[in-house]
């Protein structure tokens, strides 16, 4: 598999900064950096408690919505998983995490989007309306349909960013990155998971739309529905591919009832006149 690495990889000489969980619940997630030649790594690691360690499998929720995305043909930020030796805190932890690279062209430098809105928004104009009249609207669409498959719970306004080139004039939103909270990511035991209801409509955080991705879906204009490949059962082989073992069978399975069933609400949206 190209985006898993299973040799270990001795990642010791990272260093790690901690990130608050912006969810509020128990844990940071960390990030560290690292030059690669002209070019840049960035590194995260799952939910990790002082304590307890490594918590969660937000790094695997990573993989799993990179290669749906790539599924349905929506632009997004490639993610690999890689089986790692890492050092925090003193102590060296065998765990997985996810690297990706620097998305940003040359010359470009970024803003996250809730900064720019306030920068540039017109009186009583939304963040919707904001993004609709900068010409983003499709990637909004796709967003909503996004996070709704997947009920990502954290697209707050610097999860989205704005690219601007000054010196060329340009300006972009940088492709869909940073999905670990999503689907099953706090479901930690065989129970949390057996209980778990995919259909669910959790509160979820979205700087853009509102606080239900169900309800976000109806923001769409039904001559404006995003253009997307058809997801099929068959895919599940594609989305799940190599990851157990990393994460328990019971769990994968869960995700992928997920996906498909809420696909299928999707679709049944999409048909009603």
């Amino acid at each position: 598999m190209k985006d898993i690495e299973l040799n270990r990889q001795d990642l010791t000489y990272l260093e790690w900064s901690k990130i608050r969980n912006s969810s509020g619940t128990a844990g940071s997630f960390l990030k560290a950096t690292e030059e690669n030649g002209t070019d840049k790594l960035y590194y995260k690691l799952s939910d990790y408690d002082s304590i307890k360690g490594v918590l969660g499998h937000e790094c695997v929720n990573e993989i799993i919505v990179d290669r749906l995305l790539t599924v349905l043909g929506v632009e997004h930020l490639k993610y690999k998983l890689i089986n790692s030796l890492i050092l925090v805190d003193g102590k060296t932890i065998d765990t997985f995490l996810c690297v990706s690279e620097n998305f940003k062209e040359r010359g470009e430098e970024k803003l996250a989007l809730d900064a720019y809105f306030e920068i540039e928004k017109l009186d009583n104009e939304t963040p919707l309306e904001f993004c609709i009249r900068n010409g983003w609207e499709q990637y909004i669409y796709k967003m909503f349909v996004i996070d709704f498959l997947i009920l990502n719970r954290d697209r707050h306004g610097a999860n989205i960013e704005v690219l601007r080139n000054p010196k060329r004039k340009t300006i972009r939103l940088a492709p869909l990155f940073d999905h670990g909270l999503s689907l099953l990511c706090r479901c930690r035991t065989p129970e949390e998971v057996e209980k778990f209801d995919v259909l669910e409509d959790k509160r979820v955080q979205c700087y853009v739309g509102g606080n239900s991705t169900r309800e976000n879906l109806e923001l769409i204009p039904r001559d404006k529905m995003p253009n997307l490949n058809n997801l099929k059962e068959t895919d599940k082989d594609v989305l799940l591919e190599g990851l157990t073992g990393i994460v328990s069978a019971e769990l994968l399975e869960k995700i992928w009832d997920m996906i498909w069933k809420r696909w299928c609400i999707y679709e049944d949206f999409c048909n009603k006149k």
